[in-house]
């Protein structure tokens, strides 16, 4: 074991063999290689860190930029809906128009990833809802979900938006 321990210490040439009879100049120079060899190490770091956060943010341009693309025909039709005349026959097909584009947005977000979350009827959890109102409510269980104000979503495990939600109160 002491053989191995040996042979994997610097040669004493390298470190010396004391410091009173260490060569000044020896030292001198391997003082230069460290310091230059400190300089290259924190320059090379440096430009890794620059190189990294440079990807980083052209990843997020072009996912933004993707999403962004996939959005904007549903801005053309939301400015197609709004030209449109409002009259009384005009009502129905502006509401089929809306729900045709609340559809493809939908869609859209769903090959995103992003996924609605379940409210109504569910047990509450405030990992995934915010109760903004309490309601005694007979024949409910205490803590159910009884109504959703706003819908909300998750992309992936990540909670986008909590669900706004009513809770019963006390049971029957």
């Amino acid at each position: 074991m002491d053989d191995n321990h040996q042979s994997r210490d610097p040669e004493p040439d390298a470190r010396g063999a004391g410091t009173e009879a260490a060569d000044p100049d020896e030292l001198q120079r391997q003082r230069d290689e460290y310091y230059d060899l400190l300089l290259r190490k924190t320059a090379e770091f440096d430009n890794y860190r620059k190189r990294i956060e440079r990807e980083r943010q052209t990843t997020s341009e072009t996912a933004a930029a993707d999403l962004i693309r996939e959005l904007l025909p549903l801005v053309d039709d939301l400015e197609r809906a709004l030209k449109s005349e409002a009259g009384t026959d005009g009502t129905e097909a502006y509401r089929r128009g809306v729900e045709l584009i609340h559809r493809r947005l939908l869609e859209t977000l769903r090959k995103r990833g992003v996924r609605p979350i379940d409210a109504l009827g569910v047990d509450f959890d405030p990992h995934l809802h915010e109760a903004v109102a309490y309601e005694p409510a007979p024949g409910r269980r205490e803590g159910e979900v009884i109504e959703e104000f706003s819908r909300g979503y998750t992309l992936g495990d990540r909670l986008l938006r909590p669900a706004m939600v009513k809770v019963a109160q006390g049971g029957a």
